[in-house]
């Protein structure tokens, strides 16, 4: 994994501008901290910083090729899982490689067949291609949007970057926000509108999508989307298909040049990735290292709720017991919790998931220490429908997004003076045109039809912000964290699935428990679901209270410009706890949201027009 970043220009030679992407480069460094690179032409500079994990020697970046007399550059930040196979396919038609990154297939992919080379793909990744023959730049992301891209248009050049703030860096883009800014934060928020990068100007490359750039401007088209088509396999033959799926996708995500390790956080889907990599490591030699997360005092103040029904404790202990791995626990202070919400806004370069970030930042810190690539279980929920939401029939008819009916909530913080879009028309609007581009077969139940729709606005919304704080938080420390149930044939498969194949014993993921029965012990195959672990101790809330406190107090915070000071002072008395986003983002992490937007106003010194 690495950073990637650059500019292409015809206004003016970018050799001038050598100091601004030294700058990019060096904001990227925590991606990438073992190598830097640097390509520079008149109308074109590549910047990148990387994370060694495949051929450390050969796969230095930017790499170029030159083929017919016509040179080719790249930047690339990710992984390709079909490597090999399209190693061959490019050998048998004459190319020649000098070693074995995935990088240089991809480049000689590009040579080969151009655009095309993104649908032969499996893996994640954003990457820019320079072909200086055409003076012009090709740049992709991957089909779900597991890694990066930003980019803004200033002046007719193109400036990107695998995160904002190493646009922020270049001379032409200023941090500067307004009305639809606030909105995204206040209405969306930490969610994004598909594409938006919140910074005014500054947008997102969608998943799924390539474009090139030149001098007649830029032109971006979508290579691929999820398609409903008739599901012909029966539950039986289902079911082995996942199970064939999932274990591939896991095994090709496991090759590394470094070390591995996995998280297990004692439920379903970290467990079945685990129970792989462990049987993989044992054929080869070696030992899995597993990694589970836990809050000062957890079990002292535990309180079983309906999404959270008991503790990871006593399960993360079954399932290292079953697997015989090298097991590490990771303890984190509240008070450390608290402070790092600062550092995740760095990461994030926005407000985020208050302390469902920062947990995660500090986490990735501690499996570096052992490892520079991880495993995790994410988006198996969105894929197999795991979520409350797809379950509760009264919940899931709602209109608008599921995890976040709390538009008047959010709307009550908003001075009266201040104009921004109407609230619900901008959050129903959204969710609308996801539902008007949801593919749905004919003459389907009211039940499959609602299901797609659940799946299209959880993979385009709520997985997104996961997949943000996953590349972030890691990413910050350095470590690489891969998702093996992103693995697009894996979504492209479910997604036809009849929920009732899906709802298998009217169990959440029953399908996809029945798809691994004997890869587990029994009590985890069937757990409940229980999210991602968070902080129970009173000491959280105490802390981040204070840090709401002092920012109210302030008269000079950027927060209380457009927020009522009132209602923050409302929040820190209540004792309901209201949710903001899913059922992570209650009370305390409302206030650490503020918090956090408070931070990111005055670090990233943003004028609000």
């Amino acid at each position: 994994m690495c950073g990637i970043a650059g500019e292409v220009s015809y206004s003016h030679s970018v050799i001038k501008n050598k100091d601004s992407f030294l700058r990019m480069q060096k904001v990227l460094t925590p991606r990438g901290p073992d190598q830097n690179g640097l390509y520079i032409k008149e109308n074109a500079a590549l910047i990148h910083s990387r994370l060694c994990v495949i051929d450390i020697e050969n796969g230095k970046q930017p790499m170029t090729a030159v083929y017919d007399g016509k040179e080719y550059a790249i930047v690339y930040n990710g992984e390709l899982y079909n490597t090999d196979e399209i190693r061959k396919e490019l050998t048998v038609l004459g190319h020649k490689f000098t070693g074995h990154s995935d990088t240089e297939v991809i480049l000689k992919s590009f040579v080969q067949w151009k655009e095309a080379c993104v649908e032969k793909f499996n893996g994640i990744f954003a990457f820019a291609i320079w072909d200086d023959a055409k003076k012009r730049l090709f740049f992709a992301r991957d089909r779900i949007g597991v890694k990066p891209l930003f980019y803004a248009v200033r002046d007719n050049s193109f400036i990107f970057g695998s995160e904002i703030k190493a646009l922020l860096e270049h001379e032409k883009i200023e941090p500067i926000i307004d009305e639809n800014s606030i909105a995204e934060i206040m209405f969306i928020g930490p969610g994004r509108t598909p594409g938006c990068g919140v910074f005014k100007g500054i947008s997102e490359m969608r998943p799924a999508s390539c474009g090139y750039y030149c001098e007649s401007g830029i032109k971006i088209k979508k290579y691929w989307t999820l398609r409903d088509r008739e599901h012909t396999d029966s539950f039986e033959e289902t079911v082995e298909k996942v199970r064939l799926l999932v274990k591939d996708a896991i095994t090709r995500q496991l090759v590394s040049d470094v070390p591995v390790g996995t998280f297990l956080s004692g439920g379903l889907d970290s467990s079945i990735i685990s129970s792989v990599a462990n049987s993989y490591f044992k054929e080869r030699g070696g030992v899995l290292h597993t990694f589970s997360v836990t809050y000062e005092d957890n079990d002292k103040y535990f309180k079983q709720s309906k999404f959270q029904p008991n503790s990871d404790t006593e399960y993360i202990k079954i399932m290292a017991n079953y697997l015989g791995c090298e097991h590490h626990l990771i303890t984190l202070n509240n008070k450390e919790l608290a402070d790092a919400l600062l550092d995740a806004v760095d990461a994030r370069d926005l407000p985020g998931m208050a302390d469902v970030d920062s947990s995660l930042l500090l986490f990735c810190k501690e499996i570096k220490k052992h490892c520079t690539v991880a495993l995790s279980g994410e988006c198996a929920d969105e894929i197999f429908g795991g979520y409350p939401w797809y379950r509760d029939k009264t919940i899931r008819m709602i209109n608008g997004f599921p995890w976040a009916q709390s538009t008047a909530y959010r709307k009550s913080f908003i001075k009266d003076d201040i104009k921004l879009p109407d609230a619900e028309e901008y959050v129903y609007s959204r969710y609308k045109d996801t539902i008007i581009n949801t593919s749905k077969m004919k003459n389907i139940t009211p039940t499959e039809s609602r299901m797609k729709e659940m799946m299209r606005l959880n993979l385009d919304w709520f997985m997104q912000t996961l997949l943000d704080r996953k590349d972030r938080m890691s990413m910050y420390n350095a470590l690489e964290v891969r998702v093996p149930f992103c693995d697009y044939r894996i979504a492209e498969y479910l997604y036809s699935v009849p929920w009732e194949f899906k709802d298998y014993k009217s169990y959440e993921k029953g399908l996809l428990r029945e798809a691994v029965t004997g890869l587990l012990p029994e009590e985890v195959l069937w757990r409940k679901k229980s999210p991602y672990p968070k902080t129970h101790n009173p000491e959280y809330l105490k802390y981040v209270s204070q840090m709401l406190e002092r920012v109210i107090e302030n008269p000079h915070s950027p927060l209380l410009t457009f927020i009522k000071k009132e209602e923050l002072q409302k929040l820190l008395k209540t004792e309901k706890s209201e949710p903001w986003y899913g059922q992570l983002m209650t009370t305390p992490q409302t206030i650490a949201y503020f918090v956090q937007i408070n931070y990111w106003l005055e670090k990233y010194k943003i004028a609000i027009i």
